[in-house]
Formats: structure tokens, sequence, C-alpha cells
């Protein structure tokens, strides 16, 4: 079974699309920590990789947003915010999406520098 991995150094396209092999075929989920700027990546589901990142890097259940990568993707099909964690009504995040554009924008910008081409 892959592990889920715990990304806060890059690592290529070639490495993400092994992952996204290991499980799902052409997609890898994903939580990014928008606070520390860190990422998991690999699991099933969005919430073990938020529960691992709290656990293991004390990261915050306001700052975790659960995302879809699609590594034979380019631009704006790259990223797809599409997660039950990403429901967070206090935080007035009332969908599976991120409505908020400027935490959309911090996302792909972590997602960018944790991802090369």
């Amino acid at each position: 079974m892959p592990d889920i991995r715990i990304i806060k150094k890059p690592i290529t396209r070639i490495e993400l699309k092994k992952i996204a092999e290991e499980r799902f075929g052409d997609l890898a989920k994903a939580v990014v920590d928008v606070e520390q700027k860190i990422m998991a990546v690999g699991g099933e589901l969005h919430v073990d990789m938020e529960t691992l990142l709290m656990e293991k890097e004390n990261s915050l259940r306001k700052n975790t947003w659960g995302i879809n990568l699609y590594p034979e993707n380019f631009v704006e099909d790259f990223v797809e915010f599409d997660s039950m964690i990403n429901l967070k009504p206090t935080l007035g995040n009332r969908t599976r999406n991120v409505e908020n554009e400027k935490e959309r924008e911090k996302i792909k910008t972590i997602v960018n520098n944790l991802i090369i081409n």
C-alpha cells in the first residue's frame, strides 16, 4: 500500500506522476497547509492526509485544504479544488471547493513551488 508523503522540498512532476499511478492512476490527492507551505500527497482520503499533517507537522485545520493534482495536465487543469475537508462553514467555506480566490492562489503558489517540471 502506498504511503502518504509529506512534501517540504520540491519534487518533480515525474515523481508526482509515480505517486498518482500508485493509487488512482491519473490523479494524486493532496492536502496543502497554506501557513507552513507544505503538503501531504498520496493518500486515499484527504482526511487521512490532513490528520497526518496535524499529527506530524502541527498543522491547524483552518490552514489545510484538500486538492487533487493531475500530473499530466498543466496550468488550470493541474489543480482541482474538490474535497470534503474543504467544508469549513465557520471560515465561510460552505462547499467542497475553495471559495476564496486568495486562498486558491496561495494553494496554487505552494503547489507550483513544491512540484517542479
